[in-house]
């Protein structure tokens, strides 16, 4: 979450004239994050979180309201979305689209340990379960196209090991075929920062890379978060202690156990990707804190150099 484009309190005024959520109090910019712009929100009737969106297509917005709607009502800790007075989740502020969500207690977990991490893969594993009624669908845009794509974008801005690394990365996923894996709506960005810990247990935010893709692919992008060490390598103990609270819900084939190394290198060479952009394409913003593309790149070497280690930690 970021400020790109600002918001007064007079702008915010105007916006809550066209929902049922009581007058203004407060209205604090969120400096976490890279994709929207993000405030805080306080009314006289509770604390909410006003989002701009900067860069997801409009046309997409109502998956993702229609999403953490669908998950909230279905005993999943997340935003809902607040609904304005002619029924819409989505109106337009200062140009932008806008959506006002409710606001989760808690904070994230930076240094979590197994317990966390088991109970980070059950809360996945639930989303996933009860994603499966959602009747709406949405191609993955950070994508194998967009992978290589994006590949040749960024190359002249990086090394010729940089290049070289990627390229051969790229190749090998796509010698491998998504079909023959379980499939349904991921979260995509389940990293530590987007579950915030209170009271209830763990609630998750921040649903706007939320597509239809490889299930375990999802797992794999939480666990190069929560189950890695400062050196970028996976911790098993955390790997194994995430995989064993999913599968409390949902259990993995034998297939996906096999594919489990395939998962990670794929999710790290996303995430890599994805900061590099941040890093060497930066948007304007009065707040952000951008994050390390480098140790993506060391995390997806780890994984190259072993993935024998990696079958384990899924066995």
């Amino acid at each position: 979450m970021s400020v790109y484009t600002p918001v007064t309190d007079a702008d915010a005024s105007a916006l809550l004239e066209h929902y049922t959520l009581g007058e203004l109090e407060l209205l604090e910019g969120i400096a976490q994050g890279i994709e929207n712009s993000n405030f805080f929100l306080t009314t006289t009737t509770g604390r909410y979180v006003l989002t701009l969106f900067e860069s997801v297509p409009r046309e997409d917005l109502p998956f993702y309201m229609g999403l953490m709607d669908h998950l909230a009502t279905h005993d999943i800790l997340c935003p809902a979305p607040m609904k304005r007075d002619d029924g819409a989740f989505v109106g337009e502020l200062n140009g932008k689209a806008a959506a006002i969500v409710t606001r989760l207690e808690g904070e994230p977990h930076m240094h979590p340990d197994a317990d966390d991490c088991r109970a980070t893969g059950r809360i996945l594993a639930a989303m996933h379960v009860a994603s499966i009624e959602y009747d709406a669908g949405l191609a993955n845009a950070k994508g194998q196209e967009w992978r290589e794509h994006f590949a040749q974008v960024a190359a002249p801005r990086l090394s010729r090991a940089e290049n070289d690394l990627i390229a051969s990365e790229n190749r090998y996923q796509a010698m491998h075929d998504d079909s023959v894996l379980p499939q349904s709506i991921i979260h995509g960005d389940l990293f530590r920062d987007n579950v915030l810990w209170g009271e209830q247990g763990g609630g998750v935010i921040d649903f706007y890379f939320a597509c239809d893709d490889v299930l375990l692919y999802d797992l794999a992008i939480t666990a190069n978060d929560w189950c890695v060490t400062r050196e970028a390598a996976l911790d098993p103990a955390r790997a194994k202690a995430l995989i064993a609270g999913y599968e409390t819900l949902r259990p993995l084939t034998e297939l996906e156990r096999e594919l489990w190394p395939v998962m990670l290198r794929r999710a790290a060479l996303r995430t890599w990707l994805g900061r590099i952009g941040y890093n060497h394409f930066p948007r304007d913003s009065h707040m952000t804190i951008p994050k390390d593309h480098e140790f993506s790149r060391r995390l997806l070497v780890h994984h190259i150099e072993h993935a024998r280690e990696l079958q384990e930690s899924a066995a």
